[in-house]
């Protein structure tokens, strides 16, 4: 039998990343446990862990770069890579999901209890106005929505600068949306802890607002590669799983603003009746 390669799929030599990723991801979360628990040392022990995932990234992906870069990424593993990010996304439509579910069965059968009272909003909580800065963000996002797709049809028709405005606008309306949302919560009248209500709020937006600036780091990537001339019209994985990624958290956002900050605020949800 011939040596040659007689097949499209890519073998991936040895790589030192997934053992390497694997001890990092056990020194940080065992470095942030004993952390918690007082262990003077367990924020060096995180801190190191932290390092190491974050080199882990760095290095496993630049590999995976220069795969395509090298023609390894056939027409048959873009598709297993467009699969895999799929899968990754509903993933995270279900991580998603259990943070509704939490705030829909807190807002839904509100406890009869002096801390909330029957009703939703719980007693005593004074909600964010949702035509103010959630309503701007929810503009910012579906603006951000237009210019990433601008930025893919660009890359698609091989105009490299249209390619290049288009990220840039995406990523700065990504840090303006963060920078509102920071403000936002420093503003709120309610904390996170020692109520339902702000529990379930920030652990949903929060979230939420981590996966925005994750998403923006990873459209800052790509423009990166832009200017160092990666992506073609026919090879652009990279772009593409960032883009659906974007579009993933602007989905969820819209979710977030009617059911969290329209339905459960005074204008939604004034007095929600006890069902228990």
């Amino acid at each position: 039998m011939a040596a040659g390669k007689t097949h499209d799929y890519h073998i991936l030599p040895p790589s030192p990343w997934p053992i390497v990723g694997s001890v990092a991801a056990v020194m940080m979360t065992a470095g942030l446990a004993f952390w918690w628990h007082d262990a003077w040392w367990g924020k060096y022990l995180a801190g190191a862990g932290i390092l190491g995932v974050l080199f882990t990234m760095f290095s496993w992906w630049s590999d995976v770069r220069d795969e395509a870069n090298s023609g390894d990424h056939t027409p048959v593993v873009q598709l297993h890579h467009r699969y895999g990010m799929l899968l990754f996304i509903a993933s995270e439509v279900m991580f998603f999901v259990a943070w509704f579910w939490a705030y829909f069965n807190a807002a839904l059968f509100p406890p009869a209890g002096d801390a909330v009272g029957g009703v939703w909003p719980p007693k005593g909580i004074e909600v964010l106005d949702p035509f103010v800065y959630p309503l701007l963000n929810t503009l910012i996002l579906l603006l951000s929505g237009t210019t990433v797709t601008w930025a893919h049809h660009a890359l698609i028709h091989n105009d490299r600068e249209g390619l290049k405005q288009g990220l840039w606008l995406t990523i700065i309306l990504g840090v303006i949306f963060s920078a509102l949302q920071a403000y936002e919560y420093a503003h709120a009248e309610f904390g996170f802890s020692g109520n339902i209500y702000g529990a379930t709020f920030f652990m949903a937006t929060g979230f939420h607002g981590f996966h925005v600036i994750i998403g923006t780091i990873f459209l800052a990537v790509c423009l990166w590669r832009a200017y160092a001339g990666d992506f073609t019209p026919k090879q652009h994985f990279g772009f593409e799983a960032a883009a659906w990624y974007w579009h993933f958290v602007d989905v969820v956002w819209l979710f977030l603003f009617l059911a969290i900050y329209i339905w459960g605020s005074d204008f939604g949800r004034a007095a929600t009746p006890y069902f228990g």
